[in-house]
């Protein structure tokens, strides 16, 4: 594929499961989590179909330290999606661990307030896992709702950060 963007990625076990890691020329393009590696390859496939994706078997170490719960992500980030949805992760960014944040708060906060659906759909099409934290939103009765990367994840990623899914607070 000469000529073609080339996302270098590479599959690894954490305690959540398979990550893929995927990184552009821009930065961190994919952080997706399974337990299917071949899924998680033709997920990537979906996003970047006219790419010339090449599985390294190497990321950061940075990346799994942060999946794991135990460093900083300074890696700069390759988000790509409409502006609606740029808006959401955006406003997902801002929510510190170990709070929480509501569908119906987040659409008030980009000035949205009857997107709340199109928050969610946002949130699902998130491409980067954990440092973009859609795992932090839940609905307005304190409920998790759904999690593109399953609840059992969104449970662990939000008893790790210590977060009371009782006492959401909607961002401001």
């Amino acid at each position: 594929m000469t000529g073609a963007e080339v996302i270098r990625f590479a599959l690894l076990p954490t305690s959540l499961g398979l990550a893929l890691v995927a990184r552009s020329g821009r930065g961190l393009c994919a952080l997706t989590l399974g337990d299917d590696a071949d899924m998680l390859r033709a997920d990537l496939a979906r996003r970047f179909p006219k790419a010339e994706r090449i599985e390294s078997g190497e990321a950061p170490a940075e990346v799994l330290a942060f999946v794991e719960g135990g460093a900083a992500l300074s890696l700069p980030l390759d988000l790509r999606g409409t502006p609606f949805q740029q808006r959401v992760w955006q406003a997902l960014r801002e929510i510190p661990p170990g709070a929480t944040a509501t569908y119906a708060g987040i659409a008030r906060s980009i000035g949205a307030e009857k997107a709340t659906r199109a928050v969610a759909a946002a949130c699902a099409a998130n491409p980067i896992a954990i440092a973009v934290p859609c795992h932090r939103v839940i609905r307005s009765d304190g409920g998790l709702s759904g999690y593109r990367w399953g609840d059992c994840r969104k449970r662990a990623l939000l008893a790790r950060e210590g977060a009371d899914c009782a006492l959401a607070e909607a961002v401001a």
